[in-house]
């Protein structure tokens, strides 16, 4: 799986099977989020990785009773090192680059995790004083957001994206901002003036189709399959 499958492949998944996860294959998962560019270089991350029912069961009371939370086999809880960060950048660290950094960290994750076949959720909203209570944190590790992994018990549905020409300004803000596509991949000879997001929608759904096809039976990748992949 590229990187531009991943991205349209990822979803948000709140179901997960009762199974197991490889503690390697989360290693992989955390590699991969300190791969992530940070402000000067801070890397102001860290990582709590949760397996126990207990802690979990906590974790999930923590943010408003969300019950994925105790029903996927790991969560991760990212924080940051705010006296890390602010000690190079002051407060501007501590209240912007903070977040910043350990987002990127987190995307980093969701990405390498639909590329290893698991599911994941970004989650947010929860009591911050009570999960540095449940795990212990220090004053200055401050929780930003937990991940909940494991094999996804569903098929979330992909919401609809505003195209990114609605959102998108040329120089100066408000002034309109639009790549046209002249002629379609499929059919050379067909003259077709248009939204480029529009045409990137289509064929990213076909490339889907052909994919599901291709992979009907899937099997998991487990970290040897991932290790014999790349050593290719």
């Amino acid at each position: 799986m590229n990187v531009f499958d991943a991205i349209t492949a990822r979803r948000s998944v709140r179901r997960f099977e009762k199974k197991p996860i490889d503690d390697n294959l989360i290693g992989v998962m955390l590699y991969m989020a300190t791969q992530a560019p940070s402000a000067g270089n801070t890397q102001d991350w860290n990582f709590v990785v949760v397996k126990d029912e207990g802690q979990k069961n906590k974790l999930a009371k923590a943010a408003l009773r969300q019950g994925l939370l105790s029903e996927a086999p790991v969560v991760i809880v990212v924080c940051s090192d705010l006296e890390k960060i602010s000690i190079k950048f002051g407060k501007r660290g501590e209240t912007l680059y903070s977040a910043q950094n350990t987002a990127a960290a987190i995307q980093n994750m969701l990405l390498s995790a639909t590329a290893l076949g698991l599911g994941t959720c970004w989650v947010g909203s929860f009591d911050e004083e009570e999960v540095k209570a449940i795990l212990e944190l220090p004053d200055n590790i401050r929780p930003v957001a937990m991940i909940p992994v494991g094999y996804a018990a569903e098929t979330p549905r992909k919401h609809e994206r505003i195209p990114f020409e609605n959102v998108t300004s040329a120089e100066k803000y408000g002034r309109g901002y639009e790549l046209t596509m002249i002629t379609r991949p499929d059919r050379e000879d067909e003259k077709i003036v248009g939204p480029l997001s529009r045409y990137l929608e289509e064929y990213i759904e076909h490339a889907k189709k052909k994919l599901e096809k291709k992979f009907e039976k899937k099997e998991r990748l487990t970290f040897s399959k991932l290790l014999k992949k790349l050593i290719k």
